[in-house]
This record gives C-alpha cells, sequence and structure tokens, in this order.
C-alpha cells in the first residue's frame, strides 16, 4: 500500500500533514526517512514511524454478506440488528463497516471491510460502481417498461437518475418481477424508480455489487470471506 494511504487510513495524519511531516523529516521506514509519500509499504513487515508514533494497522478483513430482511446495514443500532450483530465474534475485527447501504427490508449481497479508503473509494461516484437488484412489483411491467428506465429517470422532486438497465422476468396483472441495474446510490433509489414507472416494489433482494455476485449457496444471514483473488481484483480497481 501507498504511505500516505497506510498513513490516512489508521488516522495519524491527513494528506497535507504528511506532506509538513516529510518535509520536516519527521516520517521514516525501517529507520530511513522518507521523501515520497507514495513510496509502497507494509505495516505487518516494516517499522514505520509518524512523528514518533509506530503505525500499527489491523489485519485487513473482507466478507461478502448475504442480509436478511429486518437488519439494518450499520455498524450500531439501538432498535435493530446490525450486519455486524451477524459476523462472529472473532470477524468483528475494529474499524469493520458495510460498504454503502441496503434499505432494512431488503435482502441480499453487502460487502464488508475493515480498509476504509478502499470503502469509500468504492462508493465515490467517479467509479459508476453497477449494483444489480432483483424485483418484484406490485402489477404488470409492460413492454415499455426497458426504455423507461434505459432513458433516465426522473423523480418528482426533480432528482435526476442515470440510465439503468431492465429485464423483465415476468409480468401479469398485479404482479411483476425483474432485475435492474444500476451505478448510483441514491436514497431508496430502486423503489422510487419503480413508483416513477407506476408499480410499487413488493421485494427486492442485491444479486451483485461491483462485479460480485450473490451465490445460491450462501443462505440469508450467513457470509464467507472473500478469496486472495477476489481481493486482488478489489484493489486492483480501487485502491
Amino acid at each position: 500500500m501507498r504511505l500516505d494511504k497506510a498513513i490516512i487510513g489508521a488516522g495519524l495524519a491527513s494528506r497535507r500533514q504528511i506532506k509538513k511531516l516529510i518535509r520536516s523529516q519527521q516520517i521514516t521506514v525501517d529507520g530511513q526517512v522518507v521523501q515520497r509519500p507514495g513510496q509502497i509499504v507494509d505495516s505487518h513487515l516494516q517499522d514505520i514511524r509518524v512523528a514518533g508514533q509506530k503505525l500499527v494497522t489491523a489485519k485487513e478483513s473482507y466478507f461478502l454478506l448475504n442480509k436478511l430482511a429486518g437488519v439494518v446495514s450499520a455498524c450500531s443500532d439501538s432498535k435493530f440488528q446490525t450486519v455486524l450483530d451477524l459476523l462472529r465474534e472473532e470477524d468483528r475485527v475494529p474499524g469493520i463497516f458495510p460498504i454503502g447501504r441496503l434499505d432494512r427490508d431488503t435482502e441480499g449481497l453487502v460487502l464488508l471491510t475493515n480498509n476504509g479508503p478502499l470503502g469509500f473509494r468504492m462508493l465515490h461516484p467517479k467509479h459508476h460502481v453497477d449494483k444489480t437488484y432483483y424485483v418484484e412489483v406490485n402489477d404488470a411491467l409492460h413492454p415499455d417498461a426497458p426504455a423507461f428506465f434505459e432513458n433516465g429517470v426522473t423523480f418528482l422532486d426533480g432528482t435526476s437518475c442515470k440510465p439503468a438497465q431492465l429485464t423483465v422476468l415476468s409480468s401479469q396483472k398485479g404482479h411483476g418481477r425483474a432485475r435492474v441495474t444500476i451505478s448510483e446510490g441514491k436514497f431508496h433509489q430502486v423503489k422510487k424508480m419503480f413508483l416513477a414507472y407506476g408499480v410499487k416494489v413488493t421485494y427486492l433482494k442485491r444479486i451483485s455489487f461491483g462485479g460480485f455476485e450473490l451465490e445460491d449457496t450462501l443462505p440469508a444471514g450467513a457470509y464467507r470471506q472473500l478469496s486472495q483473488e477476489e481481493i486482488k481484483v478489489l484493489k486492483k480497481y480501487f485502491d
């Protein structure tokens, strides 16, 4: 990891402060004064000091969880069970958090990590990370539905959504099923997009996010660690 990212992630200094500390020769790696903030380091193998303070980073953890309805995508909540409550005690490492949010009544794929900088970059609008949902609605989805979503949806309050890809799976009076892929994360976006079309979402499940797919073999409420290969792919695009 880049030295400046490691320092920021550990909360020891901001980017601006790092530049000042380098100029004043207060950052060292294995006793050598650092000249470049972009130097590649490994805090588990090297002794990194910032103004005399040792940089210590927790082991990076990455999990893919199949969220239950009724569970909130938060680190803590006074009323409801959170996604962190679904983790075993040994996996609740310091700093772990869900990347993005799902509504409490929405099920499906949630990524969790204690790699804060990577998680925040995945959510940054410039990356346009695709999210695909399985959706059930309370009425038919007509042949014009895919074009309606592809043209971008504007809500009554003027909020505009980027084009989305809709695939109708089945449609009949009183019930429709579809898959929809969006690249944003506006508040209640999927539900509001279908409302704009004229139907109400009755069931919502995220089945993919950032290239990760929710496996049928992962029960609701269960989770698994990402493989080393999956972590490499994730870092390739976002680290």
